[in-house]
């Protein structure tokens, strides 16, 4: 019998307030609210292109920034993510995904190593400065993508190939991210016990 891979876990700080549930082996429902719509619209991505069940409650200081909240929100998801792969016993290990969106087209590579890691390249100068939706600046798409990535423990690899739009530009990013951490996590019959040669990671 498979043990349920799923989550829950809460953070409260001076700065914001989190409550997050997930479950790796879902459909991709979501219900999200971090009271900052962009970052509501890109998790709802990772949830869907991810098949992962994800509920968060968020919320925080977003009339000083938006991006304590993201910070919190995404530290919190990376906690979930590796609480609910345990000991990573027959997992795939690695996924890759190129994802376009119109004239966007972002790559990602996922390997869970249990070795925290981000390389992040190839977005437009300019692009970290730009307020998409009014709320969320460019910056914050590396920014949450780092915390996630520390706080499950991921090596991840997101190249932007192309892309004009802002919106388009984080799109891809976060939906190849969902579809290459998919890959990663799916249960494989042929994988017996820890696919690494350490026999843990």
């Amino acid at each position: 019998m498979t043990t349920a891979r799923t989550a829950s876990l809460q953070r409260q700080t001076s700065e914001s307030s989190i409550e997050l549930e997930l479950n790796l082996d879902g459909t991709g429902e979501s219900e999200i609210s971090t009271t900052v719509p962009f970052f509501d619209h890109m998790l709802t991505a990772f949830a869907r292109h991810s098949l992962t069940d994800l509920t968060v409650r968020a919320s925080g200081d977003t009339h000083i920034d938006a991006h304590h909240t993201v910070e919190d929100a995404s530290i919190v998801l990376g906690q979930a993510i590796a609480a609910a792969l345990g000991d990573k016993a027959g997992i795939s290990r690695y996924g890759d995904a190129l994802v376009p969106l119109d004239e966007a087209l972002a790559q990602a590579v996922v390997d869970i190593s249990g070795r925290p890691y981000l390389v992040h390249e190839g977005e437009p100068a300019g692009f970290e400065h730009h307020l998409i939706g009014g709320h969320f600046t460019g910056s914050l798409v590396r920014h949450s993508l780092e915390a996630i990535s520390t706080h499950a423990g991921l090596t991840v690899h997101v190249r932007l190939l192309g892309g004009r739009d802002p919106h388009h530009i984080a799109e891809a990013e976060f939906k190849a991210f969902a579809r290459a951490f998919r890959q990663a996590k799916a249960l494989d019959p042929q994988v017996v016990g820890i696919p690494s040669t350490k026999g843990a990671l």
